[in-house]
């Protein structure tokens, strides 16, 4: 056989066959999220830009336009004395160098500035970083990921590994890759964190809910973010 052959089935047996959310959304949807002028949250975006430039020590004092962090979100969650996802990242900000009181979870101005961030890595690829701390919370993460719990006795496995593709409640069931977070939900009627979209999967299974920012919900959002390592980031989301 000749080499060029072999090359062409090496390369196409290892193509990536991972699936975005979106990708599994009705062609309504995926139109809606690639176009800004009806996109959802493009109120929320408003407001994290309105939020951007306020008080003596806003955002753009230090960081000056929004599109200057392009490429940060790509990064998260990440360790900084401590793990910290995009959202927690803003509020360390908050707290520290404009020595105002954080938010509570996922308050209006908060997920506005997260998706005004994450916005600005639209078409890069997810690059969580490396290292020993975070390697240890991937693993964790990796083992809650596949245990069951809850009153249904269902690990997060079973619905995005071996049911992907088939249908919840008339909804396609996505492979649980996190590249268009933060999300706006039509069910929710607002943007919404990963970490709340897991505690609605732990209510779903009859789990109890981990806390906001637990140790737990920030080692599977890492090992989420591996799983979805080169995909394109599109966010904000939109999902049924």
């Amino acid at each position: 056989m000749k080499a060029w052959l072999l090359l062409f089935i090496a390369l196409a047996a290892s193509a990536d066959e991972r699936r975005s959310g979106r990708d599994t959304m009705s062609q309504a949807l995926r139109t809606l999220q690639a176009d800004d002028a009806q996109h959802p949250a493009q109120l929320a975006l408003a407001l994290g830009r309105d939020l951007w430039e306020q008080g003596k020590r806003s955002c753009a004092s230090c960081h000056g336009a929004p599109e200057t962090l392009r490429g940060a979100a790509t990064r998260y969650p990440a360790w900084d004395q401590g793990l910290l996802d995009l959202p927690g990242r803003i509020q360390r900000c908050r707290v520290r160098h404009q020595a105002l009181p954080a938010w509570k979870p996922e308050a209006e101005p908060l997920l506005a500035l997260t998706a005004l961030v994450a916005q600005q890595s639209r078409g890069l690829p997810v690059q969580p970083q490396r290292g020993a701390e975070l390697d240890q919370a991937a693993a964790q993460g990796q083992r809650l990921y596949t245990t069951r719990i809850g009153a249904l006795n269902l690990s997060c496995a079973q619905c995005h590994d071996e049911r992907a593709g088939l249908r919840l409640g008339g909804s396609l069931i996505p492979e649980g890759h996190v590249d268009d977070y933060p999300v706006y939900r039509l069910e929710w009627q607002s943007l919404g964190s990963l970490q709340r979209r897991l505690r609605g999967c732990l209510s779903g299974v009859r789990a109890t809910a981990w806390d906001w920012d637990s140790r737990e919900l920030l080692a599977l959002e890492i090992y989420l973010a591996r799983r979805s390592t080169g995909m394109a980031m599109q966010p904000p989301g939109v999902r049924p």
